[in-house]
């Protein structure tokens, strides 16, 4: 009689010695999120009529923003959604990257907003176009209350890589709302409307500037660098000193989840009976020194 194959369940639980980090995220509120989410949508709408009705490149940069920050809000709550769905027979580590992913998709996103704006102001300062400076003005001060009213509400709950993703998105949209106050009142008062593309060239600075820093965070996450807080050859020298240890190779580390190192690798160790006395003392440099609790490691005798 064949045996029956182990539930998925049971594979993946952690016993006693195991390592403490879940492959799910629990407890995180989604209220934040989806509060924001419905504030942003809002505004979104009014900010893309009036901003062509105005003919101001600022409004309707602002109102192009706006509407990235509503989809990169709605991904925000869809991704933690899913990160916390427990791992499968076909997802063994779980959802947790999908914040990462999200937050990846989200920058990307931001950076061709920023190309158009770019382009978008380089035609209007060669050949200006008439702008409703008082339009743009009020507008856009209302866009900044709901800004600050947004950022408030994200940062009131709690923080993970895709929530702060979320969250510089809508700073970026604070400041391209300040941008569009002053273009309306410069415009109103003095009926200089080149400064309505300068100022959105400036804006697009400021957020390709915060973008690329979760850019490039949610991309080494992805592509399973080594922690920034963690020196993998550090790690292979602090492996190696271990007594009874003789080398290491074929060495990992990377995050299993943001803030959650993981290590894999294999050890060439004097004496084989000696082996549950060297991993102990492994685990516990490993955990002290470096803060990484997720460790596998397969030993190997000297002469293997």
């Amino acid at each position: 009689m064949s045996q029956q194959p182990a539930s998925s369940a049971h594979l993946h639980a952690h016993l006693d010695g195991d390592a403490r980090h879940a492959h799910t995220i629990e407890g995180r509120s989604q209220g934040a999120l989806a509060i924001a989410l419905g504030l942003t949508l809002l505004f979104a709408l009014i900010e893309v009529v009036t901003g062509f009705m105005s003919n101001s490149l600022a409004l309707i940069s602002d109102a192009g923003h706006m509407t990235t920050d509503a989809a990169a809000l709605g991904l925000a709550l869809m991704a933690q959604f899913i990160a916390k769905r427990p791992p499968s027979a076909r997802h063994s580590f779980g959802f947790v990257r999908a914040e990462a992913l999200a937050a990846f998709v989200n920058s990307l996103a931001m950076l061709l907003l920023v190309c158009w704006i770019v382009y978008e102001a380089g035609k209007r300062l060669v050949h200006p176009e008439a702008v409703g400076g008082a339009t743009v003005f009020v507008v856009a001060s209302i866009g900044a209350a709901i800004n600050i009213l947004v950022a408030w509400v994200l940062s009131r709950g709690e923080q993970s890589i895709n929530t702060r993703a979320a969250l510089v998105n809508v700073l970026g949209d604070l400041l391209g709302s300040i941008a569009a106050i002053a273009a309306g009142a410069i415009i109103h008062l003095t009926g200089w409307v080149r400064i309505d593309p300068i100022l959105s060239i400036f804006v697009s600075l400021l957020i390709l500037r915060s973008t690329a820093g979760i850019l490039r965070e949610s991309y080494h996450f992805l592509m399973e660098g080594v922690p920034s807080q963690i020196d993998y050859l550090q790690v292979g020298a602090d492996l190696a000193r271990v007594p009874g240890v003789v080398s290491v190779h074929d060495l990992h580390v990377w995050d299993m989840s943001p803030g959650e190192p993981a290590l894999i690798g294999h050890l060439q160790i004097e004496n084989m009976a000696r082996w549950p006395e060297v991993l102990q003392a492994v685990r516990g440099m490993l955990l002290d020194k470096h803060g990484i609790d997720h460790v596998t490691l397969q030993p190997e005798t000297h002469n293997h």
